[in-house]
């Protein structure tokens, strides 16, 4: 199963930028068919994230799955919605993804 840690936090990542995609579109969960996908993303998001804190602490978990998450939705957003971000938000992004990658490279809490 720990050769599988990292395709099951892609896979949490992946299911909560469906879902969080999805909330806008929910309408106020006025939509039902949006409102069913974000539910059904963010339990199986949640549900990979419990396979992965099985060998990466709960901290580092979260920074990489948020980290990543936030990048994905922004592009998301801009594609799907015209958001398009400014560049203090592209800065910001860069050094979420910097912090990431710290942890990943530098942690001594995450079993390469």
């Amino acid at each position: 199963m720990k050769e599988f840690t990292y395709l099951f936090l892609a896979l949490a990542v992946i299911a909560e930028v469906i879902a969080t995609s999805s909330l806008k579109a929910t309408e106020e969960f006025t939509k039902i068919v949006p409102t069913i996908v974000m539910i059904v993303a963010y339990l199986v998001s949640f549900y990979f994230m419990t396979l992965v804190l099985k060998f990466i602490p709960l901290g580092i978990t979260y920074a990489i799955w948020s980290g990543v998450g936030i990048v994905l939705v922004t592009i998301v957003g801009a594609w799907k919605y015209k958001e398009i971000p400014d560049l203090p938000s592209i800065l910001g992004m860069g050094l979420i993804i910097s912090g990431v990658v710290v942890i990943h490279v530098f942690s001594k809490n995450i079993n390469h």
